[in-house]
């Protein structure tokens, strides 16, 4: 578990670490921050950067792998858009191979 002084730059540190082609949900960042009911802290801080540059917010999806978060993009596609650059399914706005594409902070970053 990390922790730091400010939650929401935690919260961006994890963001930064996810591979391309992978993703994880706002719940797994969250108990790795050891705020295990803090899924919707983690929506609420990746909710100013969606549009930021150098941040891999369109990895970030909620807990059965749904696109959630897509409306807050540029544009309702861009989301889907850049997990298909990096080789990601997504079908009805929903990763398709989410547990192969699931990844875990607390088993990768510890």
């Amino acid at each position: 578990m990390k922790q730091g002084n400010d939650f929401f730059t935690d919260v961006y540190d994890v963001v930064r670490q996810i591979p391309k082609g992978r993703a994880t949900s706002y719940g797994a960042i969250a108990a790795y921050l050891g705020a295990k009911r803090g899924a919707r802290m983690v929506g609420w801080a990746m909710g100013s950067s969606y549009t930021q540059h150098g941040l891999p917010a369109h990895r970030v999806v909620n807990k059965q792998g749904e696109l959630s978060a897509r409306h807050l993009f540029e544009t309702p596609t861009t989301m889907q858009e850049r997990l298909e650059s990096e080789g990601v399914a997504v079908k009805d706005d929903r990763i398709q191979n989410w547990k192969e594409c699931f990844w875990d902070p607390e088993k990768e970053l510890n």
